[in-house]
């Protein structure tokens, strides 16, 4: 009777094990998208930015990884399920193979938009293993996510954001400058936001040209320097900056004619994220 019953229950037994292997596959398969038919380094699928910004990322990504063969990709989804930024990042970047087989060098940009029912918005930066050096980890957090990526995330201006940090990864990448280089300007810009320095600015002038007016009477050589100084404060502003360094050119865009797909890069936990 045991025999039997033991000869009854492992085919049912096997076949539960296997129907549950193939559910958590095909779940596993929802939360991580397939790779794009056809490629695109630019995949959208929350649905956030126009058509012409899709195309123009698209654009300037091809031309650089034809130009550099480094491939830096873009993917924004509704959600990671639960899964740290980081860990979601890393496994959707190896699922796709993004960069070359043998240099590595891939970089993947993931957006979670923050959501009406206020789940943080979430972004990671996972790095390949070839070029790690050129965008160190502390890069990609402080100054490219923290000053080029979230101002704009913020206020839902997700498209500038993302021109911004891909322009940058570009130019480190391609060897325009160095991280260092990068590091120290975006800090110099950042120990005094340029905001706080015009204010500081015109209330000293006001300040000045105040007194100055008391001084000479009310014949309208106070009001002639308010206006000057006025102007100066114009001619600052134009030159003031906030945390970003936007001087460069990134490789340039255009139309490339069609991303020629992945070919199975490695990660091995370079990048950062951030939270907002």
């Amino acid at each position: 009777m045991k025999n039997i019953l033991q000869k009854l229950i492992a085919p049912q037994f096997f076949l539960m094990v296997l129907l549950l292997f193939i559910f958590a596959g095909a779940y596993a398969a929802d939360e991580f998208p397939e790779r794009p038919e056809p490629p695109r380094l630019v995949n959208d699928l929350a649905g956030i930015l126009s058509s012409t910004q899709v195309s123009a990322l698209e654009n300037k990504l091809d031309a650089f990884s034809r130009r550099t063969s480094t491939q830096i990709a873009i993917v924004i989804v509704k959600d990671i399920f639960g899964y740290d930024k980081g860990d979601y990042t890393f496994k959707l970047a190896e699922k796709w193979g993004i960069g070359q087989k043998g240099k590595n060098n891939g970089i993947l940009i993931m957006v979670k938009p923050k959501s009406g029912n206020g789940e943080s918005g979430k972004v990671f930066i996972a790095v390949g293993y070839g070029l790690e050096g050129a965008v160190p980890d502390i890069t990609a957090r402080k100054t490219i996510i923290s000053a080029e990526m979230m101002p704009s995330f913020k206020s839902n201006d997700y498209y500038t954001g993302l021109d911004r940090a891909t322009t940058v990864l570009m130019s480190l990448t391609s060897g325009e400058f160095t991280a260092d280089q990068y590091d120290e300007k975006v800090s110099k810009h950042s120990v005094f936001p340029g905001f706080a320095l015009l204010l500081v600015i015109f209330v000293v002038f006001m300040l000045f040209n105040r007194n100055r007016y008391r001084s000479v009477g009310a014949d309208g050589s106070g009001t002639g320097s308010l206006l000057g100084s006025l102007w100066l404060l114009s001619m600052l502003g134009g030159r003031g900056g906030g945390g970003s360094w936007n001087d460069f050119s990134g490789g340039g865009g255009g139309d490339s004619g069609g991303f020629g797909g992945f070919g199975g890069g490695s990660f091995g936990g370079g990048g950062a994220g951030g939270e907002w």
